[in-house]
């Protein structure tokens, strides 16, 4: 059945959302734009096969969250920090000052891991992917996938606590 006239019924309240999502994990305003293009076009594409039984803001930002994933796969770098889901900036002004130092710590710790570091504990940790969803993704198995959190989590620790976490 297609559902293309729901995409496009939904477009105006869902844009932002969409928009916020691929924002806040590329740190890049003209890149978001361009994914979230992407990420309507495909659902559209895919509302005229009939693949979707129902036409949501969830599923257009998973849509984004695969054309975000595609697009580092492409540019073959590593994200920037901003490509990582963070809470809102505007929570940050009301957080005691340790909370806000920790946070760039991390910030700092997570731009400093290789590409498929970030990838796995992105996707596991802030977008809460179970792991087979992650290996989906990352086009790996479960086992490896599992190894790779392993020490991708050792790898974060390591540089965590050179930073003077705890």
């Amino acid at each position: 059945m297609d559902r293309s006239a729901d995409v496009v019924a939904i477009y105006d309240d869902a844009l932002p959302c969409v928009y916020g999502y691929l924002r806040s994990r590329c740190g890049d305003a003209r890149l978001a734009e361009d994914l979230t293009s992407e990420a309507f076009l495909g659902a559209l594409g895919q509302a005229r096969r009939g693949v979707v039984d129902e036409v949501t803001t969830a599923w257009l930002i998973g849509i984004a969250r695969h054309k975000l994933i595609d697009h580092w796969r492409r540019a073959a770098t590593r994200p920037s920090p901003d490509d990582l889901d963070r809470i809102d900036d505007s929570s940050v002004a009301d957080d005691p000052w340790d909370v806000v130092i920790d946070r760039w710590r991390v910030d700092e710790v997570l731009a400093g891991l290789g590409p498929h570091h970030r990838s796995a504990l992105t996707l596991r940790y802030l977008d809460g992917l179970p792991v087979p969803e992650v290996a989906g993704h990352l086009d790996r198995t479960v086992d490896a996938t599992e190894a790779l959190l392993v020490r991708a989590r050792r790898a974060f620790r390591s540089g965590y606590e050179r930073t003077g976490g705890s």
